[in-house]
């Protein structure tokens, strides 16, 4: 298929996952893309592969998507063990012109018999485990299909055994139609559905597209997120219209991520906060893996100033910079900021930056009528085209969640009288006499090199706990705790656990209210007890 029958209109106005890797390769079929991970729907593809095979791939998948029944406007839940061919299935269903619906993995079995309710019998494409984990729920009465990325089962479609399937056509949405969905976090209860659009999702790529267009002498980008999640596909959006190398890494163990960056020695890393933090480690290794490293991005959360000053410091590139970006799958990208090493080393946590250029326009509203401080923060609302299309079938809460066209973040905070928009808190973690639970955890973490995480969250009296974890789950110091918390007397005593038992969202959130609740019942118990 030539990408030339897209309608020009609709090709500079929306974003068309489906013919991206073609449109990419026509520009430069040889552009590489490196694995750290073999594919599971493509077990004999390469881990070295040229955007050429990459646009090939998605074509195979489509043509056998096409041929299990699958036709333009259909609703295709991709539900599997997390590498890139979640981005490379998203796309080959967005090929085949359905709506590609992105699930984690890290989903359980009564929220996706929900979330497949909502979707109203669609397509499952799964893997063996994952449906394993399902063998309760009534797949037959919740979905259309189910389509199994390996091997087959009874009643199932094999995508394996549709191999060589007749070309097809590829199929585009309405540029206001949905194209895409994902879902959040669910850090504050059931994930909802963000339903995405073709021209929501190419108004999103405007303001990094900006920033790409400042940036000299463009090499790798090394992209360790959810590969699920819109921001990947944002993510791959940019450098397959920018011919740009791409490094995607699946497996975030430090000494695994080492080797590979020291070898192929990325320009630009993306990724996740807690990844990020989990490789501050790295920062001393003599394999140097971030010497090459130019440019550090992430989003999803917020992130530690000490993370961020190690890896600049870590750096050999000259004026080496991170890039923070506060956002969420509702709104895409809102807010950025640019740190350098002299910045870092005196940067305020809470500081998210300002609002980005070709991206939305950002306020602060007063919650009881004062002027929004520090002291009394305020709702933080953005405004802009790209915006969430709807939340598929709660539509109510989508709804609740716009005032006049803006957009209610979920935070509070304020802006500085220079514009810079400070960002305190969710709205559901506040807690009474704290200014900020997260700059308390910035403060005592930059205090605590031994700490590698630490959450501040409502104890049964609403008083403030810290739940620290440190490196290797090593018992922490009192007096080293009791001096670093000295001017901070509303903290209750911290509670230590292991780092693997903190409750994480698929994009490695740490689930506070979840968190809290589980303190709240052990304290509880131990309180009959005795």
């Amino acid at each position: 298929m030539n990408s030339s029958v897209i309608p020009r209109r609709m090709h500079k106005r929306g974003l068309y996952l489906g013919v991206l890797p073609e449109m990419a390769a026509a520009r430069d079929s040889s552009t590489p893309l490196t694995l750290d991970h073999d594919l599971d729907v493509l077990p004999k593809a390469e881990r070295r592969l040229t955007v050429g095979e990459l646009a090939g791939h998605v074509d195979d998948l489509a043509r056998r998507l096409r041929a299990a029944g699958v036709r333009l406007g259909d609703r295709v839940v991709i539900y599997k063990a997390p590498n890139f061919d979640l981005w490379i299935l998203g796309s080959a269903v967005a090929r085949a012109g359905a709506v590609p619906v992105m699930l984690s993995h890290h989903l359980d079995a009564e929220t996706m018999a929900v979330l497949l309710a909502r979707l109203d019998r669609p397509y499952l494409l799964a893997d063996a485990d994952r449906l394993d984990g399902l063998a309760g729920v009534p797949l037959a009465d919740l979905t259309r299909q189910v389509i199994t990325v390996t091997g087959s089962r009874p009643g199932t479609v094999s995508l394996a055994d549709l191999a060589g399937s007749p070309p097809i056509q590829p199929a585009f949405q309405g540029l206001d139609e949905p194209a895409m969905i994902t879902h959040t976090s669910g850090t504050t209860g059931a994930p909802k559905l963000v339903v995405h659009t073709p021209r929501t999702m190419r108004l999103r790529l405007r303001p990094q597209l900006v920033l790409l267009g400042m940036l000299w002498n463009r090499g790798s980008v090394a992209i360790h997120c959810p590969f699920g999640h819109s921001r990947t596909f944002a993510a791959m959006s940019l450098c397959l219209l920018k011919s740009m190398p791409v490094l995607a890494v699946n497996n975030s163990d430090p000494d695994h991520a080492a080797q590979f960056f020291a070898r192929y020695q990325p320009w630009l890393i993306e990724a996740l906060p807690n990844s990020f933090l989990a490789w501050e480690e790295l920062t001393s290794d003599p394999r140097q893996p971030f010497a090459s490293v130019k440019y550090f991005s992430s989003t999803f959360d917020a992130i530690h100033p000490r993370t961020i000053s190690r890896l600049l410091e870590s750096s050999r590139r000259r004026m080496p910079m991170f890039y923070q970006i506060y956002g969420q799958s509702e709104v895409g990208p809102a807010i950025g900021r640019p740190y350098f090493r002299r910045s870092a080393r005196r940067m305020d946590g809470r500081c998210v930056g300002y609002p980005m250029l070709g991206g939305p326009r950002v306020r602060v509203v007063s919650q009881d009528g004062a002027r929004p401080s520090k002291a009394t923060p305020g709702y933080i609302e953005v405004r802009w085209k790209a915006l969430l299309h709807t939340y598929l079938g709660e539509e109510g809460k989508h709804a609740a969640g716009l005032r006049d066209g803006w957009w209610r973040m979920g935070d509070v905070g304020y802006r500085t009288r220079f514009g810079c928009l400070h960002m305190l808190d969710r709205e559901v973690d506040v807690i009474p006499g704290v200014d900020s639970t997260l700059e308390i955890e910035d403060l005592v973490m930059d205090r605590l090199p031994e700490l590698n995480e630490m959450v501040v969250v409502p104890g049964p009296r609403s008083e403030p706990v810290p739940v620290i974890c440190t490196t290797q789950d090593q018992p922490l110091d009192p007096d080293r705790w009791r001096n670093a918390v000295a001017d901070l007397p509303q903290l209750a005593d911290p509670i230590q656990i292991p780092l693997a038992d903190l409750p994480r969202t698929a994009t490695l959130k740490v689930q506070r209210i979840k968190l809290s609740r589980r303190l709240r019942e052990q304290m509880e118990q131990m309180e009959q007890q005795a």
